[in-house]
């Protein structure tokens, strides 16, 4: 039989969507079958998954289990970070204040702007030619 997790919450970032589980533990993080510095490659994106635990001062009492889909590393990062913050949150009401003042419960809206016609890019214009 399978333990059961303490918590689940879902997280969403740019184009990407991360399902976390929390379960009680060791600290362990685990990113779609692979721990999380082996694969987010980057220590700044481990270390931005790990916002949550370090504001909350649970570093180390729970092994997290994240599934992420869609976009790059950067944007399945701030979705398991969101989804950590959620699980924390939903462990124990208690974290709520400090992860709100930490701004770890706020999902972040920015998209990619869509390209324009007649542009080259979202934003960016064509040279003008006065002749």
């Amino acid at each position: 039989m399978a333990i059961e997790p303490l918590s689940s919450a879902t997280g969403r970032r740019k184009t990407s969507t991360a399902h976390v589980k929390l379960f009680p533990g060791t600290g362990a993080i685990t990113i779609n079958g692979r721990s999380a510095a082996e694969y987010l490659k980057r220590e700044t994106l481990v270390m931005i998954i790990e916002q949550p635990l370090d504001v909350t001062e649970t570093k180390g009492a729970y092994d997290i289990v994240a599934k992420a889909r869609g976009g790059g590393l950067t944007g399945q990062a701030g979705a398991v970070r969101l989804g950590i913050a959620r699980s924390l949150q939903r462990v124990n009401e208690a974290n709520h204040t400090s992860l709100r003042n930490a701004g770890l419960l706020t999902r972040d809206p920015r998209k990619v702007e869509r390209k324009k016609p007649g542009q080259p890019g979202a934003r960016k214009k064509f040279q003008f030619s006065k002749r």
